[in-house]
């Protein structure tokens, strides 16, 4: 090896050694208000409000029930990808689209087969069971792309890969993988199989990804927008210098976590205006509920999470979400059959479009799923940069 290769190894081993150094960013953000249930956007009936949804899905498309519910724009409108849907006539995944209005007028429009029920997405060539789903999308020069996860052993997807449709929706087109366990290479972990893409004002467009389901560290990588087709032409987060500065390689074995928390599977971040800041939301295990991440950029640094929604405290078990009939019988919300399964909170997808606000008080808008009864509902959490607003006194967690 000639010095300048031993130099350069060196220098690589110290910056992936500083990026695990580096101290998460203090959080600026807290919660000015309650995170709160706005409406039940899927099936036909809220049963914890005792009254119909305003898309009545099963009457209209056939959409009995689903989970996830990322969404992204498209020539104006937000596209909405929901992941195993049970209907009347298919159990496959579903495109819906909605206009920009109130997050309380907020009303779904399935894209829909000949017989009148929603139109389940096809992709050719690969399996389409359960957990295979759409995981998130983006628009660039009216096509959109999804990335669309698959291979899937027991409840645990492995791969991933970008679709196009040409058509809003109507048919899709394979491109290529974005992730894939290697059996000859079993120390590799895919790390793109749920992802969170972004496009920011230089027509970068970032992807955000987890690996393992649920046990993952959230990875980054980059590309340009002309270049979404171009397989080779991302770039992955490798690390930071002892400076701080980003790290990129075009090989995504070298991808580094851009911080310690093994516990993402469904993600979504958004550059938020009224906050200046990129706002990134998953599920956690511990701290528990759906947590918030701010940065000032896309590789961060990171700041501790913060509890956007704790199933408990902020009304969800024994309202909306169900506990189950063997802890305690407190609801009546579960699906047919399943009083004795809890629900769960899951799949916290941002829609920065209807987030708006001020730098002090700050409405984020997202969808969340929760299990039993199998649901998405559109909800609503209320956050501002600390010092501008006195934070809200969350009650202690009572999750048994």
């Amino acid at each position: 090896m000639s010095t300048h290769q031993v130099l350069t190894s060196a220098a690589a081993i110290l910056a992936l050694s500083a990026t695990m150094l580096l101290p998460a960013q203090t959080t600026r953000l807290v919660r000015t208000g309650p995170t709160e249930k706005i409406a039940q956007l899927t099936g036909d009936f809220d049963r914890a409000r005792g009254e119909p949804t305003r898309s009545l899905t099963q009457t209209r498309a056939g959409v009995v029930a689903t989970d996830l519910g990322s969404s992204f724009l498209h020539n104006g409108r937000l596209v909405f990808l929901f992941g195993d849907t049970w209907g009347w006539a298919h159990e496959r995944d579903s495109v819906a689209f909605a206009d920009l209005v109130s997050p309380e007028e907020l009303t779904l429009e399935f894209l829909k087969s000949d017989d009148g029920t929603y139109l389940p997405i096809h992709v050719p060539d690969i399996p389409l069971g359960a957990f295979c789903v759409p995981s998130y999308g983006i628009s660039l020069d009216g096509r959109m792309y999804v990335a669309f996860t698959t291979d899937v052993a027991g409840r645990h997807m492995s791969r991933s890969l970008l679709v196009r449709s040409d058509d809003d929706g109507q048919t899709w087109t394979p491109l290529y993988d974005l992730a894939r366990d290697d059996p000859e290479t079993p120390e590799f972990e895919a790390r793109f199989v749920n992802v969170a893409f972004a496009r920011d004002s230089n027509d970068i467009v970032w992807m955000w990804g987890s690996g393992e389901y649920r046990k993952s560290h959230l990875y980054l990588a980059r590309t340009r927008a002309d270049a979404i087709e171009d397989a080779g032409a991302w770039r992955y987060f490798a690390g930071s210098t002892i400076e701080g500065e980003p790290i990129w390689s075009a090989d995504p074995s070298a991808a580094a976590p851009l911080f310690e928390h093994p516990v993402i599977g469904e993600l979504s971040c958004a550059w938020i205006p009224s906050l200046e800041r990129w706002i990134l939301l998953y599920n956690s295990i511990e701290p528990r509920g759906i947590v918030l991440r701010e940065s000032g950029s896309p590789a961060g640094p990171w700041s501790e999470p913060l509890i956007l929604f704790e199933p408990w405290a902020d009304g969800g078990y024994g309202v909306f979400m169900h506990v189950s009939h063997d802890f305690r019988r407190m609801d009546d919300v579960h699906d047919p059959g399943r009083e004795n399964e809890w629900g769960g909170e899951y799949g916290p997808y941002l829609i920065p479009a209807l987030s708006t606000g001020t730098p002090d008080r700050t409405e984020l808008v997202f969808t969340m799923s929760t299990w039993n009864p199998y649901q998405v509902v559109l909800m609503r959490a209320m956050v501002g940069l600390a010092g501008q607003e006195p934070p809200v006194d969350v009650p202690a967690t009572q999750a048994p």
